[in-house]
C-alpha cells in the first residue's frame, strides 16, 4: 500500500513596490520560500520575462530539483550495489519554449553528471543505474517530459 507524504513551504510574494499591481510594470517579480525550519530562498521571475537574473526563478529550480532528486536516488542506489562515489557533481540543461500566447513549457532535460568512482569499479554497471532512478525518483516520476543521462565517469586518484 503507498504511504502518502506531505511538503509544505509557504510563498511570500515581496515585489510590492507601494501600489500593488496597479500597473503591469509598477511591481516586481520577487518572492520567498519560506519552508518551516530552513533558509529562505529569495526568488524571482525568469530575467526574460522582467525578473532579477541574480536570483533563481522557477525553471531553475525545477531543472535544480529532478538533478538533486535523481542524484540522491543515484547514490542510494550505487550504495546498494557497492559502488563508491567519491564525487558527484551535475550540470543539467533543460530546454523550455514559450508560444505566442505567453504560456510556456519544458521540452526536455538532459542530466549531465560527472561521478568520480573508486578504482576497480564496473562502469557500465554504474551507469546502468541511472536508467533505474526514474522508477524511484518523486520529481522524475511527476515531470511530464522527458528526461536524459549523459554521464561522465572518472576514477578517483588515490
Amino acid at each position: 500500500m503507498a504511504k502518502e507524504h506531505e511538503y509544505t513551504c509557504r510563498i511570500d510574494w515581496t515585489g510590492n513596490r507601494g501600489d500593488g499591481t496597479r500597473t503591469y510594470r509598477g511591481y516586481d517579480r520577487t518572492w520567498d520560500v519560506v519552508t518551516p525550519g530552513k533558509p529562505t530562498i529569495h526568488c524571482s521571475n525568469d530575467p526574460l520575462l522582467g525578473g532579477d537574473p541574480t536570483l533563481p526563478n522557477p525553471e531553475d529550480l525545477l531543472l535544480a530539483s529532478l538533478s538533486s532528486c535523481h542524484m540522491l536516488w543515484y547514490l542510494h542506489l550505487a550504495s546498494s550495489a557497492k559502488i563508491v562515489v567519491h564525487r558527484y557533481t551535475d550540470d543539467p540543461i533543460g530546454v523550455g519554449e514559450v508560444h505566442a500566447d505567453g504560456s510556456g513549457q519544458f521540452l526536455r532535460a538532459t542530466l549531465r553528471p560527472t561521478i568520480v568512482v573508486a578504482e576497480g569499479t564496473d562502469i557500465p554497471q554504474a551507469e546502468a543505474i541511472h536508467h533505474e532512478v526514474n522508477r524511484y525518483c518523486f520529481i522524475a516520476r511527476s515531470v511530464n517530459f522527458p528526461v536524459t543521462y549523459v554521464p561522465t565517469f572518472k576514477i578517483a586518484v588515490c
